[in-house]
């Protein structure tokens, strides 16, 4: 093969593109999951005040 050159990237080239790769993945796993998140984020709705008993609601355990 003389007279003909091959193209091939250099290492500094690859590194780069694999570090911008793994970063487009990442970026794009980051925004669906808080896309998601978003999504299904139920927002607890105003109770009515609750009138306060004399007794504690929490008991102590009885089985052991």
């Amino acid at each position: 093969m003389q007279g003909k050159k091959e193209a091939l990237m250099s290492l500094t080239m690859t590194i780069v593109m694999l570090i911008s790769g793994w970063l487009a993945v990442a970026a794009a796993m980051l925004w669906g999951v808080l896309r998601i998140t978003r999504r299904h984020h139920h927002h607890p709705a105003p109770s009515a005040p609750v009138a306060k008993n004399d007794q504690p609601t929490a008991r102590p355990a009885t089985a052991h």
